[in-house]
């Protein structure tokens, strides 16, 4: 039919219907059917690589395990440490009472350390003080979150470049809390404490509140906690009115207090004070020439304490007392060796001879040093004025001590077989090129080893020392006591290495003890708040260091010395004494050491500048301190003789003496050690 549809077979005129097929044709050619591929199972291609590499299996599944226990422990740890964490008023905790009682041997209260001066304001204080601590310490300090790891990693690389720690990579927010809420130890497990505290401290405060905090709390040196009360100790004014240079100082403490405070090296703490300067420029707060500027304005170092008389020794406490008792928290009672009463006078007496005789020879400073034989420190004095300098120069200044360093020549030679009566001759002497002469430009022929000591005789010290050796005399300071460095050169034997005057005082202590070397010391005990013993001192002798029979020569010689030699103003009515003067050449130097049975005393006179004196020798100033400084001393004291030496008249006395133990003579009966030697060398002196 036209119109309809078709039928759907071929051939048809209408439309075809396609039907679908589902199988496949029989004239088609056959395919080979794949069988489905099977998933193989994870863990047997685990077993297939821990066969081929069974190492790196081990390590990736200790990986994986320390990975999925590290984030449970790191996840708790962060639990437990923010939950831990102090009441946040803490931080505010900036007035505390004194916490360090200093006290005299006697009990009188020398001074009361570890205080905080009240808390001040940031919005107070000079800018560029915060300033100096931000381009120092932590210059990223408004843009980390308490953490910096760009600064970590600028830190490491410096350090690197420099191969020692030039830089640190702490920020302020992690300083600030180590120091509320952390001890000092290095630990892993504290450098991750800093760090969570470091971040919940960020969370909870300000960036100029953090700042604030940590400038309240941070120890600046000298015993001293808080901005305000460091300007006060340096600089004797509130920390709001310091100026650009003092604000750098009080800046370049943070790093490392005791080495950069003024107390301890003006030199190094005005090198500090240009390179925090240059990174004030560095960080953009400075221009280059308002950092010249700067650096040319004098630091004004005027700190407060002379009305005590005792700050030398109070600030020597505090740069110690760390090495006693660590980080402490509690209240501290420290009991020190200071004699009060001779400390003010051996203060008293420096300041007077310089103060009525120093301008006329253009002697300017000096320093003190006053032990018992046992090395317990009784006075210490280092300067003429701690208001107007506190540096310390009894302890920190280094200087040639000239003829004062003679007796370790000479007891070298005496060790060597020499004698007191050992003849040498004075006159013009060469060696290996060196000519020294006497400051008196004169020379006497043929003189005795005691005369030579006694008149200071630089030729004949020169002799000795090229027989006995320069190695054998530094090795012979070194075993009294003398720590700073040495050289072996012929001019050794008058005493051109620098030393500082408790070393070379201490030095001498063997010749006044009978032959024991000491550790001089100024800490006798320390107690906290509750009384209990935080330390005690157990022993101050180091053992023999030099034999009792050259310990009696020494004494001889050094005896003959305060008679009738260079040190005769040193002389004490009614008291035995020996010592030694020394002056350095051009008279930048002048030295006076001297003992006697009951106390070894030390005093220099000169310029910090090392400017040359108007011919001042250790025979003038420096022996006239001593005189005055040991008469006050020896006042009410009967007189004992020195070890191995005789003295008609004192012997009751003298056998009460620690180096008089009894010993057996020949005909069985015990004597005291020190008629002993007299009998073996003569009672000279």
């Amino acid at each position: 039919m036209n119109g309809a549809r078709g039928s759907g077979r071929p051939g048809g005129k209408g439309p075809v219907r396609i039907e679908p097929v589902f199988g496949i044709r029989r004239d088609a050619p056959k395919r080979r059917r794949t069988p489905p591929r099977v998933k193989r199972r994870p863990r047997r291609r685990l077993r297939r690589v821990a066969a081929r590499h069974p190492y790196l299996y081990k390590a990736l599944r200790f990986g994986l395990l320390a990975g999925i226990w590290g984030t449970i422990v790191i996840g708790l740890a962060m639990v437990y440490f923010i939950a831990s964490v102090p009441d946040p008023i803490i931080a505010a905790l900036d007035d505390r009472p004194p916490n360090v009682t200093i006290l005299a041997e006697d009990g009188t209260v020398l001074a009361e350390r570890g205080l905080r001066r009240g808390h001040v304001r940031l919005d107070v204080l000079p800018p560029y003080l915060a300033k100096a601590v931000i381009a120092t310490e932590d210059r990223r300090f408004y843009s980390h979150w308490g953490i910096d790891p760009i600064g970590l990693v600028r830190a490491s690389f410096r350090n690197a470049s420099a191969g020692t720690v030039v830089e640190g990579g702490s920020t302020i927010t992690q300083q600030l809390a180590k120091n509320l809420f952390l001890s000092p130890k290095r630990t892993m497990l504290r450098k991750l404490e800093e760090v969570v505290y470091a971040i919940w401290l960020e969370q909870r405060f300000s960036k100029d509140e953090i700042l604030e905090l940590y400038l309240n709390r941070v120890y600046f040196g000298g015993g001293t906690y808080g901005i305000e009360a460091a300007a006060r100790h340096y600089f004797g004014r509130s920390a709001r009115s310091v100026t650009l240079p003092q604000a750098a100082l009080l800046a370049g403490l943070l790093k490392a207090p005791s080495k950069y405070a003024p107390t301890h090296s003006v030199k190094l703490a005005s090198e500090r004070v240009d390179e925090v300067l240059e990174n004030m420029v560095e960080a953009g707060f400075l221009k280059p020439e308002e950092a010249r500027a700067a650096s040319q304005q004098p630091l004004d170092l005027s700190a407060k304490g002379d009305d005590t008389g005792y700050p030398y020794a109070v600030d020597w406490v505090a740069e110690l007392l760390p090495e006693f008792v660590g980080d402490n928290d509690s209240d501290l009672i420290v009991d020190t060796t200071i004699d009060a009463r001779l400390q003010l006078k051996a203060q008293a007496s420096l300041r007077q001879i310089l103060d009525e005789q120093g301008g006329e020879v253009d002697a300017s400073e000096g320093a003190v040093v006053v032990l018992d034989p046992q090395g317990a420190v009784k006075a210490l004095v280092g300067g003429r004025s701690y208001s107007s300098s506190p540096f310390d120069r009894a302890l920190k200044a280094e200087r040639q001590p000239g003829s004062a360093f003679k007796p370790f020549v000479y007891l070298a030679a005496l060790e060597s077989g020499y004698t007191p009566d050992s003849r040498a001759y004075d006159g013009p002497t060469t060696v290996a090129g060196w000519s020294p002469r006497n400051h008196t430009g004169t020379y006497r022929g043929e003189v005795s080893l005691r005369e030579a000591m006694a008149q200071s005789l630089n030729t004949v010290a020169a002799r000795l020392g090229a027989e006995v050796g320069g190695w054998r005399i530094v090795r012979t300071a070194r075993r009294l006591g003398i720590h700073s460095k040495l050289h072996s050169n012929p001019s050794i034997a008058l005493g051109t290495a620098e030393v500082n005057l408790l070393e070379l005082t201490s030095a001498y202590a063997p010749f006044a003890n009978g032959g024991q070397g000491v550790m001089p010391h100024i800490i006798q005990r320390v107690r906290n708040g509750d009384g209990k013993v935080l330390y005690q001192r157990q022993r101050s002798t180091t053992g023999q260091v030099v034999a009792l029979p050259f310990v009696a020569e020494m004494n001889d010689m050094l005896n003959t010395t305060v008679l009738h030699g260079t040190g005769r103003r040193a002389a004490i009515p009614g008291q035995i004494a020996a010592g030694k003067t020394g002056t350095t050449q051009n008279f930048r130097d002048a030295w006076f050491i001297g003992y006697t049975a009951y106390y070894v005393g030390g005093v220099w006179i000169g310029n910090d500048d090392g400017a040359p004196m108007r011919k001042v020798t250790g025979g003038m100033l420096p022996a006239m301190v001593w005189h005055d400084i040991m008469l006050y001393a020896h006042d009410n004291k009967p007189p004992l003789p020195l070890p191995g030496t005789h003295a008609p008249g004192i012997e009751g006395v003298a056998a009460r003496l620690p180096w008089s133990s009894p010993q057996t003579s020949e005909d069985g009966q015990a004597e005291p050690l020190y008629r002993r030697v007299i009998g073996i060398f003569g009672g000279n002196g």
